[in-house]
């Protein structure tokens, strides 16, 4: 913290004293000149010294599963207006990475600042202070420097449906209060309706193609409840420092919500893509990178029809706009209370989701899709309004708001503040976004992202690399590893993305961690011109 300036009694004696020496003929300042300086001086003093009494708060909105089909950041179909608004209010991050697309491990990083290596947590084992006992967590920070720092609903890992209602994986050092309010979407998740594996049975809808669309009111499901929770506690606690954390458990699976967000899209209007082209786009991936994937291609689960899945991709649109109410709600909060420009607001997923995509479903995956994650951020007296397209990662969200609040960060922070782009989203920036991937000791990646391409190594490159250049393809269509006119782009992003391999050994099969081997990936090259180029 910055030392407090002098009091402004002081500065007004010392100002007094020296008007009273006789006027000098070169005195270049009147008598009344200078009464109206020390009136400036003391307004300035009461300024700075009133914002430094003043801490700003934080309002941490999570989401659960969230990919970036959001009208918010330009989708055409799902519509978010309250995300919208706060796009308005803040910077939109169109390049924002997990540090693992798996809700544990993600959000393990992003409160720690921490990767997944680091912390050595890459499963959804409740472990973070079983091998991080002395992390200090990012609510935990806030709470050491005086804010009032709670949670409703899901910031660490949470079985979703099944861990509602309870602590879930949570880690008490972070809170000073803690709220798991439990709605219908788990209370009578007997309804709720599924397709392929699992239907026989009411259990592991954490992991399904399930929808329900009751009609009923927000506050009877557990996001709205959530919403409740929060806006009660912005009214409480508007006159304390506060570092308030909405936990939303939507769009994860089971999409459940009010009928009328499914109303918003109607069936027919939902598209999905052509499984033979989805086909394609897979035929020159190495296999790690979709071995969950292929027992049951495509939609993961087995009998699954392109209809089915349709219904399932509406009921996820339906959440997304569900869940953008609830951010509504929390806005309006902070308007009715004047807090607006008092807090800052962030708005993050644990990481993206695929929907069809290639015939893939669910995350997990070192695709684009599956890596990035909405991120928006509103601080007050910084950029409005504009979106920012630097690859940024989740685990800068730790530096960031330390940095923004004036809090001394943990020295282990591995991110970096995120101010120089809060203040010109198009600011040079040289720092690369990483995703790692693990399945298994025998099956794990890493991914680096560059504002042009997307590198991913497989076993350190041993079991196939990928190579995407996202200026000319977005969807990631066309594995250029393997393309001679890319060998040295391959070569400087595998030497970029060394340093960020650090998988424990334990995590790992012996021999692992040798050189890689960037000639033999087993990989089908993709020839250009072919047809799959010109997808």
């Amino acid at each position: 913290m910055t030392a407090s300036p002098p009091a402004p009694s002081s500065i007004r004696q010392r100002s007094l004293k020296r008007d009273t020496r006789p006027a000098a003929k070169h005195d270049f300042l009147t008598r009344p000149s200078r009464f109206l300086l020390t009136a400036l001086l003391l307004l300035i003093v009461g300024v700075v010294r009133g914002n430094a009494a003043e801490p700003l708060n934080v309002l941490f909105i999570s989401v659960d599963d969230m990919n970036c089909d959001l009208g918010a950041f330009g989708h055409p179909q799902v519509r978010t207006p309250h995300l919208d608004r706060l796009c308005e209010m803040g910077v939109r991050f169109d390049a924002a990475y997990c540090q693992q697309p798996l809700c544990g491990p993600s959000r393990a990083s992003l409160m720690t600042g921490l990767r997944p290596d680091t912390l050595d947590m890459h499963t959804l084992k409740h472990e973070l202070r079983d091998k991080n006992p002395d992390v200090v967590t990012l609510g935990q920070l806030f709470r050491q420097h005086g804010y009032f720092s709670a949670r409703a609903g899901k910031i660490y890992h949470y079985g979703n449906p099944s861990m509602i209602g309870t602590d879930g994986n949570d880690d008490p050092a972070t809170w000073n209060e803690r709220f798991n309010p439990v709605g219908i979407d788990r209370s009578q998740q007997e309804n709720i309706i599924r397709y392929g594996a699992g239907q026989e049975n009411n259990t592991n809808l954490g992991i399904s193609m399930a929808w329900w669309d009751p009609d009923s009111p927000d506050e009877a499901h557990t996001d709205g409840k959530v919403a409740t929770e929060i806006v009660r506690l912005i009214g409480e606690k508007k006159d304390t420092p506060f570092f308030l954390a909405a936990g939303f458990f939507n769009p994860h699976c089971p999409y459940v919500a009010p009928r009328k967000y499914f109303d918003l899209y109607p069936l027919n209007e939902i598209s999905m893509p052509d499984l033979d082209a989805a086909k394609r786009d897979l035929a020159d991936v190495p296999p790690m990178a979709i071995q969950r994937d292929n027992r049951n291609w495509p939609f993961y689960f087995k009998d699954v029809s392109v209809d089915q899945a349709r219904k399932c991709k509406q009921a996820y649109y339906a959440t997304l706009s569900f869940v953008d109410a609830q951010v509504g709600r929390l806005l309006d909060a902070l308007k009715e209370h004047q807090l607006l420009d008092r807090t800052i607001i962030v708005f993050w997923s644990d990481h993206g989701y695929f929907l069809g995509e290639k015939g893939l479903w669910y995350k997990r995956k070192a695709f684009e899709r599956s890596a990035r994650s909405p991120l928006i951020i509103a601080a007050p007296g910084l950029t409005q309004g504009r979106h920012c397209n630097r690859p940024v990662e989740l685990l800068d969200i730790y530096p960031t708001l330390a940095d923004l609040c004036q809090l001394p960060p943990p020295a282990t922070l591995e991110g970096r503040s995120l101010r120089p782009l809060l203040r010109d989203p198009q600011a040079a920036w040289d720092k690369p976004a990483v995703t790692q991937i693990w399945h298994s000791k025998k099956a794990w990646g890493y991914s680096l992202r560059t504002q042009r391409y997307r590198y991913t190594a497989w076993l350190n490159g041993k079991a196939g690399q990928e190579l995407y250049d996202h200026k000319t393809d977005p969807e990631e269509v066309t594995n250029l590893a393997n393309d001679p006119q890319y060998t040295a782009v391959v070569q400087r992003l595998s030497q970029q993305l060394q340093p960020f391999q650090q998988l424990p050994p334990h995590k790992r099969q012996a021999g692992q961690n040798g050189s890689k081997s960037r000639q033999n990936s087993g990989q089908k090259g993709s020839p250009k011109g072919d047809d799959k180029s010109r997808k």
